[in-house]
């Protein structure tokens, strides 16, 4: 027994001493989406404040494809050393696992929530080439006119098109969901006139409701937007509406707790730096922050939320 102790004490000791040193030697950052896009804004944003505060390079990799699934399968496998983390967005996390008949990981039990980093917002936008300057005039013509209006969205299974589902759903119209290959090529199309109304990521359609190339109406998180301070929230005209963005890091089970705890407390630390705080507020997301349990609890509670719209709409990846 005394034996069992003792190498019990040797383990924590080697434990806490990789700890004390780490990092040594560069981060590998994984994100699952493609370079530009909101999650690898973000990340790029984290990397630059991460390398400053633990001393060491935080390389962003961006790994796109199969919904997402590559680059956080990557991020499962990898050695649980804290030299390779990932960054996980909403859409990762909690939508198209229930989306893919079969995913390469669990997410439960492959992945260590490290911290929340951003809250963000959709922002339901519509064509400037339509009469609607308010979220109540889109609901009462969608309600006259079921089926006439098209929904644009980056992807199937992306947040704007399960925020879309949910808007479909609480105001109890009919619009056809029209997916594209990602958010930019969607936003060109909402802009011409081809297609009627995008819940997209707040920073990635902001520029072009800030110039008018196409019409804000709303945002989708419990508040309103800094970034927007004018913009109503869609819940102010659908009572209940919520669909607020997220994105944290990530990493592989099994990664010692003190190294854990470290990342955490960097994150945390450099959420609060006068940098961070500008540079969100130019792409409008807010910093988050907390404990890995608190990401955790995130995760859990928005799965189960989509888990939900998606059945109830049958919405399904093309």
């Amino acid at each position: 027994m005394r034996k069992l102790g003792l190498i019990g004490f040797a383990v924590a000791c080697t434990i806490n001493a990789a700890a004390a040193d780490y990092p040594d030697h560069p981060i590998h950052f994984i994100v699952p989406q493609a370079a530009g896009s909101a999650t690898d804004t973000v990340a790029r944003i984290l990397a630059a404040e991460l390398t400053k505060e633990l001393g060491q390079s935080v390389i962003v990799d961006d790994r796109p494809g199969g919904a997402l699934t590559v680059g956080l399968d990557l991020v499962a496998k990898s050695t649980p050393d804290g030299y390779t983390i990932g960054m996980g967005p909403i859409g990762a996390l909690a939508i198209t696992r229930h989306l893919v008949a079969k995913l390469p990981y669990d997410i439960e039990r492959d992945f260590q929530p490290i911290a929340l980093v951003a809250r963000g917002h959709l922002m339901l936008a519509v064509s400037p080439k339509l009469p609607f300057t308010s979220v109540k005039e889109l609901v009462d013509y969608a309600k006259k006119n079921p089926g006439k209006l098209s929904n644009a969205s980056s992807s199937s299974g992306s947040p704007g098109h399960v925020g879309g589902e949910l808007f479909k759903f609480m105001t109890g119209t009919e619009i056809v969901h029209v997916p594209y290959r990602g958010g930019p090529p969607a936003i060109t199309d909402l802009m011409a006139g081809r297609v009627d109304i995008m819940f997209e990521s707040l920073q990635s359609i902001a520029p072009f409701a800030r110039d008018g190339r196409v019409r804000a109406l709303g945002v989708s998180g419990a508040r309103r937007s800094p970034a927007f301070p004018d913009l109503p929230t869609i819940g102010e005209a659908v009572p209940g509406y919520l669909a607020p963005t997220w994105t944290g890091v990530i990493a592989p089970t099994g990664m010692p707790r003190p190294i854990v705890d470290k990342l955490n407390a960097a994150i945390n630390k450099v959420l609060t730096t006068e940098a961070f705080k500008q540079k969100f507020a130019i792409i409008g997301d807010e910093p988050a922050g907390g404990t890995p349990e608190d990401f955790a609890a995130t995760i859990r509670a928005d799965s189960a939320k989509w888990a939900d719209v998606i059945k109830r709409s049958g919405a399904k990846l093309d």
